[in-house]
């Protein structure tokens, strides 16, 4: 099969695969960049499912519009604990001159930011839903050429504040994008709200309008939305006038496997405490005989912390000091559960496994679970993989990455790592065997600024981390920081 070729260049730092330049050209059709057929819009819909490039497709469109001077500035709206992802995105893609800030602080900081945005190059905004919405007067002023609705299905409740906000930036803004793995998952009456955003010619301006249209309200108290059969195919064709949609199973030329980094930041008093720990682990190493054994047990106590959790020597419950991992989790779930896939999730110590469990058990996500203690093993993997109602399976790396299939999920979150190379390329292994249909997508949860980046470099490069983590010391280094 010929690669297809982009009807205009794509300003990108890679080599796009087949699909992307499908989207690309398509998004480039409905915006009037280029000839194309079917109906010109100011919105378009990427429904990529994770692992298949929405982002760098985006970065592609963005830099098009930019350098045809159809735009000057652009508001990234995404999950909090993805906005740092289009910052690095942006730099290691985009082929064009940009400036990017990412909008934290309070919101007097964020709406100053904001002011200060103005002229050339062109301007890149992000920020998550909720700053979207509260700073809906600011950014009406800034007035945003082109929004993108980074997994757009967080707006797939039409009457919610921040529905609400980014439906009126969105009759403002001349082109908007939506991303998601798909509009659509139980629920037909989601792709409303989505849509609204993205143009609200195709499914109208009124909520109760569409229902009545579409749906029939069934059930006690005629509560519960069913897609009527003989409007199913013209809510399927108008969702799809302005969508792009690609499943990993259907893009044959991915990598048979894709390392995602998340790249998560501690809250800044857990920071502090994992700070203090590392100048104490490595007091403590001054004073002691430096072995493998004596290193490893340190790095073990600021892994842990990185988790969100610190323990203590005199064996007591450990603490929670950090949520951060777990907030980024909770995204990636919703995310990947939205697409109708199933969801594998590794960590090393207990505490984190249970908190997961508890995350999982609050959003009613019913899962399969493998740690120490844990007898019906066999049980457990066959409820994650026959059973469509059971969508998440928790494993401890230690104990769930031998000798179990897991090929009912193509996604992988190692909400933290061991140190041990075969014991991550066996977790790894769960997925990415026989009966696996698709390609897998690994999600490496990777606290910044901490031992996590050395570990996960470690593991990737295959290289002997407690060896390295020695010769670090003996040659002056202290072997707990992620500088290194």
């Amino acid at each position: 099969m010929e690669q297809p070729v982009p009807k205009l260049p794509m300003p990108i730092r890679a080599t796009p695969y087949k699909h992307q330049v499908d989207a690309f050209n398509f998004v480039c059709g409905k915006f009037g960049l280029i000839p194309a057929g079917g109906m010109a819009s100011p919105g378009a819909a990427l429904l990529m499912e994770m692992g298949t490039g929405k982002t760098i497709t985006s970065i592609a469109v963005t830099g098009t519009l930019y350098q045809t001077g159809k735009i000057r500035r652009v508001l990234v709206v995404a999950p909090l604990s993805i906005l740092g992802v289009w910052d690095e995105e942006f730099d290691k893609f985009a082929a064009f001159d940009y400036t990017l800030a990412v909008l934290t602080g309070t919101g007097a900081k964020k709406a100053d930011t904001l002011r200060h945005m103005r002229g050339t190059p062109l301007q890149v905004a992000v920020m998550n839903y909720e700053s979207a919405w509260r700073l809906e007067k600011e950014l009406q002023a800034w007035n945003p050429d082109l929004i993108i609705a980074d997994e757009g299905h967080k707006i797939k409740t039409h009457n919610i504040a921040a529905s609400k906000a980014m439906h009126r930036l969105g009759t403002k803004a001349r082109y908007k994008l939506l991303l998601t793995g798909t509009v659509i998952t139980n629920k037909a009456i989601d792709v409303f709200s989505q849509y609204k955003f993205l143009n609200p010619g195709i499914f109208g301006q009124s909520f109760y309008v569409f229902r009545n249209r579409y749906f029939d309200m069934t059930g006690y108290g005629q509560h519960t939305p069913v897609l009527k059969r003989s409007m199913e195919q013209d809510l399927m064709r108008r969702l799809h006038c302005i969508a792009f949609r690609a499943t990993k199973a259907e893009c044959l030329d991915l990598p048979e496997t894709t390392d995602i980094v998340r790249n998560v930041e501690l809250e800044p008093t857990a920071m502090k405490i994992y700070k203090d720990l590392v100048k104490d682990s490595y007091a403590e190493l001054g004073q002691s005989e430096v072995t493998v054994t004596n290193i490893l047990t340190r790095l073990l106590r600021l892994s842990q912390l990185t988790g969100g959790f610190l323990g203590d020597d005199a064996g007591n419950a450990p603490q929670r000091i950090s949520t951060a991992k777990q907030a980024a989790l909770e995204d990636i779930v919703e995310d990947v559960l939205q697409e109708g896939k199933k969801l594998v999730i590794m960590a090393r110590f207990i505490p984190e496994i249970k908190a997961i469990c508890s995350l999982l058990e609050k959003k009613e996500i019913q899962y399969s679970l493998i740690m120490g203690g844990v007898k019906d093993r066999d049980v457990q993997v066959s409820a994650f993989q026959t059973d469509p109602q059971v969508q998440v399976f928790v494993g401890q790396i230690a104990t769930a990455g031998l000798g179990v299939t897991l090929t009912a999920a193509s996604t992988m979150v190692f909400y933290s790592l061991d140190y041990s190379m075969s014991n991550f390329e066996q977790a790894k292994a769960r997925i990415h065997r026989v009966g696996q249909k698709e390609n897998c997508t690994y999600i490496y949860l990777i606290a910044q600024g901490t031992v996590d980046v050395r570990v996960i470099k470690a593991l990737r490069d295959k290289a002997d981390l407690a060896r390295m983590l020695v010769d670090d010391y003996r040659n002056g280094f202290n072997p707990f920081s992620s500088g290194r």
